[in-house]
């Protein structure tokens, strides 16, 4: 199938609200509720050689799919995406040679992105060998116009790379949208052969040689440095006794759909709509706490608040002789069905007890003791209690027990229930929650985001806050009159929105964007290149929220992967992203699931964790630091001052860098370590020593690179000096 591209306009928001076209008006002018005409006069970008849509169908061009649609003699196409409809533009017997697609949509201030374009021959999927994944426009094949109108150019490299036969174009929604029209005019193909309009990604071209100026870069000792959480280094869906291969991970996280319905007395879970709502034997959470604190690891526990457990490990949720022909079922058992009628329409669950039996907070209590009487020898190796498992998606996940979306109330009710039950088995728990899985449920709860919301109604009746700011202010308030805290780590998922990251893609492109997509993590500059396309900065988000609303919180990123895994640029993704967690003091973070053993993604967790193979790791305390741009610089020390570790990543794809590290607020430099990986798959090699003076380190930056450097300095820093 060739791809679907996401369009995106020029601002974002989590609503959609597309004002409607006044009947009759022009494709040049339309008329908002006021009557004020809006104008998209700019010329085009591109040279059309076949038109569609312009004011009207052109030609022999027919508008066809599901979506109610709305054409009127001179305006723009009005057209609704809810309900997973498509608008297509098809044209039997089309011929010639395109270089790609180009149209208008029109984006009121504040609304979000939501379209993607595809193209077809006849009814089916265009197929073919090649399957590129889904991509992310670039910025620079969309411009904004007059009155908010964007222009969208999509080039064939993108639709069609194999160049299969097409006779129609297909635009839909690739999220929930409500029932707004949405417009769209002058629709195009675009002149192929040489003038074709270009990808916007630029092919990388051979390395080019270091130039002779090498770029400064400083480690700064002479500021605060900061305590760097061990768990950091945290994967998820393993335990110590099976993990795919030793990448250094401090701890374990029992965690996934699954846990949001374990049963800790039967050792039975839930495979939710992961597959087909089944019930099954699971793990011995024993078992898992046993290993990962015989291997000296910490152990993360996910504890159900949803208040439904599996009551044993064969029952199903959608028997096809009580419910009927359904979508799909089981390979191997055939009455067991997806809960979808065979034209997909969602069939409405029996009740929870078909599957399952009741998990009240009580229930909750009695599991959390007797975690804490296995969890004796050694110490304590249980380092957190998870709050579930992304709670505002069970009415999707878990909709067989929790068909209807939570809203701000259910989950505050169900914190403080569940949290305080855990709190009064083990009053020196640390307590982690919200487990959200991204965006949309940082901003808004699954009640504002159903089809058929309108103007996120339960945001609007909790003081208009986004959800996680409401959810901290409450549970502050629930601490001050009731003196139970029953949250001490703020935790969110977090994974990628661009098209193609969170996957094994590894053309340049997308391998480009997936570095690129790091920034979502910590750079207020940025703006995500997907449906969001708003600035993201998540840790720094999640800092200025605690410090407003709950302050002292820790901070947790409780499942997080930027795809890649076995391309070099998953493992500089990778790096990236852990160096940031030390710098912005995140309490805890868990990849999902775990890097393939001998993976590149693998490799970046290795450059803090083992980088010579000897156990050569990143250190204990953060030092600030200063790179150019598509270089990052973290840097380390342990206790006393005398060892410093950094780690550089060079995102540049075709450019090796001079580098020259100044380390002399630290001290001089006795003796230097430096260990490079460049996607080699024997990982990281030892290079000769780099050369410096005293407190400079000159060091030679490969492309697409991480180079680990291992410095001992003469002197320990004064006591106190930086702590």
């Amino acid at each position: 199938m060739t791809p679907f591209h996401v369009i995106t306009g020029r601002r974002s928001a989590m609503c959609l609200a597309l004002a409607a076209c006044a009947p009759g008006c022009p494709s040049s002018t339309q008329m908002v509720p006021d009557g004020t005409p809006n104008v998209a006069t700019s010329p085009a970008a591109v040279e059309v050689a076949e038109p569609i849509y312009e004011g009207g169908l052109k030609g022999s061009w027919q508008a066809l799919g599901t979506g109610p649609r709305e054409l009127t003699a001179g305006g723009p196409a009005k057209v609704r995406f809810d309900d997973n409809a498509e608008w297509v533009l098809a044209k039997p017997g089309l011929t010639g040679d395109f270089g790609g697609v180009v149209f208008r949509v029109k984006v009121v201030p504040g609304d979000g992105e939501f379209l993607e374009v595809g193209l077809r021959a006849g009814a089916a999927p265009a197929s073919g060998p090649s399957k590129p994944p889904y991509a992310k426009i670039s910025p620079d094949s969309r411009r904004a116009l007059a009155d908010d109108w964007v222009e969208v150019t999509v080039p064939m490299d993108q639709l069609n790379p194999d160049r299969h036969p097409f006779d129609r174009i297909v635009f839909r929604a690739f999220r929930p949208v409500d029932t707004a029209w949405v417009l769209i005019d002058n629709v195009g193909l675009v002149h192929g052969g040489p003038a074709a309009v270009a990808s916007g990604a630029a092919a990388v071209q051979p390395a080019r040689a270091a130039s002779g100026t090498a770029t400064p870069m400083r480690i700064a000792c002479d500021g605060t440095a900061t305590k760097i959480s061990p768990f950091i280094y945290g994967v998820g869906g393993f335990n110590a006794d099976n993990v795919p291969g030793d990448v250094g991970a401090s701890i374990f996280r029992w965690g996934g759909n699954g846990t949001s319905r374990y049963n800790w007395e039967g050792h039975f879970d839930n495979s939710a709509n992961d597959w087909f709502f089944e019930n099954r034997p699971a793990t011995d959470w024993g078992q898992f706490l046993s290993a990962n604190s015989s291997h000296g690891k910490a152990t993360a526990f996910t504890v159900p608040i949803g208040g439904w457990v599996a009551k044993d490990g064969s029952s199903y949720s959608f028997p096809v002789s009580v419910f009927g022909p359904q979508g799909r079922t089981d390979p191997s058992h055939s009455e067991i069905g997806d809960g979808t009628k065979p034209g997909g329409a969602k069939i409405v669950p029996g009740p929870p007890q078909r599957t399952s039996m009741p998990a009240p907070p009580e229930w909750v209590k009695r599991w959390v003791r007797a975690i804490r009487e296995a969890d004796t020898k050694g110490g304590r190796s249980v380092r957190e209690y998870i709050l579930d498992n992304e709670p505002m998606l069970w009415n999707a996940t878990h909709r067989d027990v929790h068909p209807d979306p939570l809203g701000y109330d259910d989950l505050l009710d169900r914190t403080t229930r569940y949290g305080t039950a855990i709190r009064e088995a083990d009053p020196n728990a640390t307590i982690a929650g919200p487990a959200e899985w991204g965006w949309s449920n940082y901003l808004y709860s699954a009640k504002d985001l159903v089809p058929g919301a309108v103007n996120k109604p339960d945001r609007r009746a909790h003081d208009g806050l986004p959800l996680v700011e409401w959810y901290l202010r409450k549970l502050r308030e629930y601490e001050q009159k009731t003196k139970v805290r029953v949250l001490d780590v703020f935790d969110l998922h977090y994974y990628p929105q661009e098209g193609g990251v969170y996957s094994d893609a590894s053309d340049l492109k997308t391998a480009a964007l997936r570095l690129r997509a790091t920034r979502s993590l910590w750079d207020p500059t940025y703006v995500d290149e997907s449906w969001i396309n708003e600035s993201v900065h998540l840790l720094p988000r999640m800092k200025e929220w605690v410090d407003k609303n709950y302050p002292g919180l820790g901070i947790s990123v409780g499942e997080w992967n930027f795809g890649g895994e076995k391309h070099i640029s998953g493992a500089l993704a990778t790096a990236e992203a852990l160096g940031r967690f030390a710098q912005f003091g995140v309490a805890s973070a868990f990849y999902w699931t775990h890097p393939p053993a001998g993976s590149a993604s693998a490799q970046g967790f290795l450059a803090y964790r083992n980088f010579d193979g000897k156990g050569g790791r990143f250190l204990d305390w953060y030092l600030p630091t200063t790179s150019p741009p598509a270089v990052s610089l973290f840097a380390s020390r342990d206790e006393d001052g005398k060892h410093l570790v950094a780690v550089v990543v060079n995102m540049a794809a075709d450019e090796t860098r001079l580098a020259q590290v100044d380390v002399g607020s630290c001290g001089a430099v006795a003796s230097q370590r430096t260990y490079v990986y460049t996607g080699d798959p024997s990982g990281f090699v030892a290079q000769p020593p780099a050369q410096g003076s005293g407190s400079t380190i000159d060091q030679s930056l490969p492309p697409w690179s991480i180079t680990v450097i291992d410095v001992q300095l003469a002197q320990p820093l004064p006591k106190g000096v930086t702590r």
